[in-house]
């Protein structure tokens, strides 16, 4: 059975940087696609960052330039750092991953593309 579990999260200031990670473990440890997704209260769940598994990235324009998405493969581990945070970053931050999503991993981040979720990290910014 496949597990994803988030860890890192916290309460910060505007300006502060964060770095949450996800550790997966079970059955299959390969993925071709891997992502970061949040979700605000009464907002619907968005795609953060992707990460393939040759290693290429994708972002969201609203985090552009601030936040990096990674992966140890060794410790079957999924990082997001995240710097410059902004009040609007606030969010119940979740990692997602799926064996099959290859050609559609960079040019997408919908949540229909990954069979494989974790529980969620919060992460709170104050102005």
């Amino acid at each position: 059975q496949v597990q994803l579990e988030e860890s890192g999260g916290g309460s910060v200031q505007a300006g502060d940087s964060l770095n949450i990670s996800c550790s997966v473990s079970g059955q299959s440890n390969h993925y071709d696609c891997m992502a970061w997704f949040r979700q605000a209260p009464g907002k619907e769940r968005e795609g953060v960052a992707t990460i393939r598994s040759d290693g290429r990235t994708s972002y969201a324009d609203s985090v552009k330039g601030r936040f990096a998405i990674s992966k140890d493969n060794a410790k079957n581990t999924l990082y997001l750092q995240m710097n410059s945070l902004k009040p609007e970053d606030t969010a119940m931050y979740y990692c997602a991953a799926d064996p099959s999503q290859w050609t559609q991993c960079l040019d997408q981040r919908r949540p229909n593309m990954f069979g494989y979720w974790g529980q969620g990290t919060q992460v709170t910014v104050s102005s």
